[in-house]
């Protein structure tokens, strides 16, 4: 009698399975169609000058507008000691530092709307500025990061000493953000690579025009004579090798922006 009781019980269990087993397959196919359909859809919508669906770059640029409201001299990114730093920092990206360049003929060249003459100022003008060391954890956007050591001079130091960056031709006073060019674009001196930036992120404390990696000269490949390091902001942004500076009441183009990327790069 046993026996003869487990029998059905088996045969009901098995079908069980198979039912679970169809519905669950069912469900599955029904969920990747219908991922296929909307990813269909979404590449469908109304794309942005920049290759973006209209929807996406809406969020992008409203999560650019909450960082700006959030921003702050007063947030500093983590500093560590020297010997934290690494001993052979990883290069970041090649655009824009072609193998023929000529360091001892470099200068960097500053547009300033308004005044038709250029003006260029050396390496050893900016190294006469009060120098400053930094040693962060630099971030590229690809997803890795590594403490580098860097020095050299406050960009808001730079601007200062120049009087630059303000529509008056005054010193950047930073009470009075109404009168500063709201932003920067810098250069390669080929032109290949390009970012644009915010000036409240320029003047941030920790913005620097740098010269010097771990004690030494910047090497070539790491964007000799002189790079931006900006902290507040992925390392797509920290341009190498910078050939000329102009300020702008207009968002300057950006090399990874016209590439889909947010324009504000922001950490």
């Amino acid at each position: 009698m046993k026996e003869n009781n487990s029998l059905p019980t088996q045969q009901v269990t098995e079908q069980k399975i198979k039912r679970r087993t169809f519905l669950a397959f069912t469900v599955f196919t029904i969920a990747g169609i219908s991922s296929l359909g909307l990813w269909k859809a979404f590449r469908a919508l109304p794309k942005t000058a920049k290759g973006l669906a209209a929807p996406t770059r809406r969020i992008l640029a409203f999560n650019e507008k909450v960082n700006a409201q959030l921003f702050s001299n007063q947030h500093l990114a983590p500093t560590y000691p020297p010997e934290a730093a690494a001993r052979a920092p990883r290069v970041n990206g090649r655009a824009g530092l072609p193998k023929t360049f000529e360091p001892l003929t470099w200068q960097l060249q500053v547009n300033v709307p308004g005044n038709p003459q250029m003006l260029s100022v050396s390496l050893r003008d900016i190294q006469r500025l009060p120098k400053t060391d930094l040693i962060f954890d630099f971030k590229c956007i690809e997803g890795w990061n590594q403490i580098v050591h860097y020095g050299g001079v406050k960009f808001s130091d730079f601007l200062q000493a120049y009087q630059l960056g303000t529509q008056s031709g005054k010193a950047i006073d930073p009470d009075r953000p109404g009168d500063w060019y709201p932003y920067v674009g810098l250069e390669t001196p080929d032109g290949g690579y390009y970012v644009g930036l915010d000036m409240a992120s320029v003047l941030h404390p920790q913005t620097l025009l740098c010269y010097e990696m771990n004690g030494t000269t910047l090497a070539l490949k790491h964007g000799a004579p002189l790079r931006l390091i900006i902290p507040t902001k992925y390392g797509v942004k920290s341009l190498k090798r910078i050939g000329s500076l102009t300020f702008s009441l207009v968002q300057p183009r950006d090399y990874w922006y016209e590439r889909g990327y947010v324009y504000d790069a922001s950490l």
